[in-house]
C-alpha cells in the first residue's frame, strides 16, 4: 500500500502497446493538435487585426479560441510525448498542474458559454438596448468573471483532490490526470468532502445550462416573429454556431461523467474522454467559420494582406 506523500508520479492509461499504434496515435494526435492550434489562431489573429469584428460577439469568441487553444496544450501533448517515448509516467507535480489547469479551462468554457447566449440574447431580442447592455466594460468584466469563476472552481477541487491520501496504487485509467480517476485511488472517507463539492458545482452547472435553455426559447419565440422568411434565416444564423459548440461541449461531457456503470468499459471510456476533451478544441474554429460570413470574409482578407 502506499500513500500521496510516498507518489512522486502516477502511471496513465496507454491507448495501445503496439509500437505502430503507439506512432499512430502520435501522428493521429499531432494532426488535431496542430489543426486546432492553427483554427482557433485564425480566429484570434483575424479577430484581433479586424476593426469590423470588435463586437461583443467576436470578442467572446476569442475568448473562447484561447481557452480552446489553452485545453488542447493541456492534455495533448504530454499523451503525445508518452506514446512517442513508450512510457506512461508522468509526475506527481505535473499531475497537478495538468487537473488544475484543465479544471480552469473548461470551467472558464462552460461560464463563457453561457455568457456567449446571453450575448445572443440580447442581439436578437432586445436589439436596440444591445450597445448599453453589452458595452465594452460590461463585456470585459463577463470575461474576467468567466476566468475567475473557472480558476476558482479549479483550485477547490485540486486543492481537495490533491489533500486526500492516495492508498491504491498510482496507476490512472485515463490517457491525462482527471479528477474521477484520481479519486478512485483514495482510501480515506474524506472523498465525501470532493462529493459535496461536486453536487454545489453541480447546481451552479444545472443553473448555467437551465438559463442557455431559457435564452434559446427566448430567442426562438423572437425569430418566428419576424415577418420575413430571409430575416428569420439571417437571425437565427448568428445562434446556430454557439448553439452546435454548447451541444457538443454539454453532450459528451455529460455522456464522460453521467453514462451508467453497465455499459462502461475502458475501450469505450477511452474514446468518450476524447471526445470531451480533445475534439471540441479541434471542431469548434471549423463550426464558427463555416457559418459566419463575416468571419469567412475576414480571413479571406487576412490571407490577401499575408499574401502580399
Amino acid at each position: 500500500m502506499s500513500n500521496s506523500s510516498s507518489i512522486t508520479q502516477f502511471l496513465l492509461l496507454a491507448f495501445t502497446d503496439t509500437r505502430e499504434l503507439q506512432l499512430l496515435h502520435f501522428r493521429l494526435f499531432l494532426g488535431i493538435y496542430l489543426a486546432a492550434l492553427l483554427g482557433n489562431g485564425l480566429i484570434i489573429t483575424t479577430i484581433a487585426c479586424d476593426q469590423h469584428l470588435h463586437t461583443p460577439m467576436y470578442f467572446f469568441l476569442l475568448n473562447l479560441a484561447l481557452l480552446d487553444m489553452g485545453c488542447i496544450s493541456t492534455i495533448v501533448p504530454k499523451s503525445m510525448a508518452n506514446s512517442l517515448w513508450d512510457t506512461r509516467a508522468i509526475s506527481y507535480q505535473g499531475c497537478t498542474a495538468q487537473v488544475l489547469t484543465f479544471a480552469f479551462l473548461v470551467g472558464a468554457e462552460y461560464s463563457l458559454l453561457t455568457i456567449m447566449s446571453y450575448d445572443r440574447y440580447v442581439a436578437i431580442c432586445k436589439p436596440l438596448h444591445y450597445r448599453t447592455l453589452l458595452g465594452r466594460r460590461a463585456c470585459v468584466h463577463m470575461a474576467a468573471a468567466a476566468w475567475a469563476s473557472g480558476f476558482l472552481n479549479a483550485l477547490l477541487h485540486t486543492a481537495n483532490t490533491f489533500s486526500l491520501p492516495l492508498c491504491k496504487g498510482n496507476a490512472l485509467d485515463q490517457f491525462f490526470c482527471e479528477i474521477p480517476q484520481i479519486l478512485n485511488l483514495s482510501c480515506s472517507h474524506s472523498y465525501l468532502r470532493e462529493i459535496c463539492l461536486l453536487a454545489l458545482i453541480g447546481f451552479l452547472v444545472l443553473g448555467c445550462f437551465i438559463f442557455i435553455m431559457l435564452s434559446y426559447v427566448q430567442i426562438l419565440r423572437a425569430v418566428l416573429r419576424i415577418p420575413s422568411e430571409q430575416g428569420r434565416h439571417k437571425a437565427f444564423s448568428t445562434c446556430l454556431p454557439h448553439l452546435a459548440v454548447v451541444s457538443l461541449f454539454v453532450s459528451t461531457i455529460m455522456f464522460a461523467h453521467l453514462k451508467p456503470p453497465s455499459i462502461s468499459s475502458p475501450i469505450l471510456d477511452l474514446v468518450v474522454s476524447v471526445l470531451y476533451s480533445v475534439v471540441p478544441p479541434a471542431v469548434n474554429p471549423l463550426i464558427y467559420s463555416m457559418r459566419n460570413q463575416q468571419l469567412k470574409d475576414a480571413l479571406r482578407k487576412l490571407f490577401q494582406y499575408s499574401l502580399l
